[in-house]
């Protein structure tokens, strides 16, 4: 079945996580950072994954901001500088300002001229990500951004894949989605999309049930993958 539908992650796939970090560690101010900033970037990427998880198994959702921050908060506490207010709102401001990796705006406009469908399908809540999408100045390149906040549950729940074929009326066959995350990317083979997993890190296969149709190591091969 060819690809109509192209649906990429939001955070780790299309911006970058660690900018928020690498960022704020070159500013005089926060100089605490300046030789951790790779640990504590990758200590809140991974506190706000599972914190996720954690949610979803337990029926506690909250929003994905509140959950970003208490992953930050536990990253700092780890980190010992967690007495550091400035830093904290800096960080936090900076989440705000996420760039896109540099291969995106080429690549969806790719797709679009293409003809193929353009969406995000995220954790995040919509302001979160109508923000990070206005700042990476990508807007126009995607269709829409589905939140996770419209079913009440993070991903990997099937309910959060279903919001694709609810909104483009598509069958799981004619989606290709592409994830920063061998999870993301491999529980959305088991609902039944093509997947991509961005292995920018050169990581391992999750030992899951399924695992990512595809692997790259950016995104700039996503419109070959969609039949361009």
């Amino acid at each position: 079945m060819p690809i109509t539908t192209c649906v990429f992650d939001a955070y780790g796939t299309l911006f970058d996580v660690a900018a928020a970090a690498r960022e704020a560690a070159k500013e005089p101010a926060f100089a605490a950072i300046a030789d951790t900033w790779p640990q504590l970037a990758e200590h809140w990427r991974l506190k706000q994954l599972q914190y996720s998880w954690l949610r979803a198994v337990t029926g506690a959702h909250d929003d994905f901001w509140q959950v970003t921050q208490e992953g930050l908060d536990w990253s700092l506490e780890k980190l010992g500088v967690a007495d550091d207010p400035a830093l904290r709102e800096r960080l936090l401001a900076l989440y705000w300002e996420l760039q896109a990796f540099a291969e995106v705006p080429a690549m969806l406009r790719a797709l679009k001229d293409g003809g193929l469908n353009t969406a995000i399908l995220s954790n995040g809540s919509p302001a979160m990500l109508d923000g990070a999408v206005q700042s990476a100045g990508i807007s126009d390149l995607l269709d829409v951004s589905l939140s996770v906040e419209s079913v009440g549950v993070f991903k990997p729940h099937a309910s959060v894949y279903d919001l694709v074929g609810q909104h483009y009326g598509c069958a799981k066959g004619e989606v290709l989605f592409v994830s920063s995350n061998g999870w993301d990317a491999a529980a959305a083979t088991g609902y039944g999309f093509t997947t991509a997993w961005v292995n920018r890190g050169g990581d391992p296969v999750d030992r899951l049930p399924w695992k990512p149709a595809h692997q790259l190591r950016d995104l700039s091969g996503i419109p070959a993958l969609a039949g361009l």
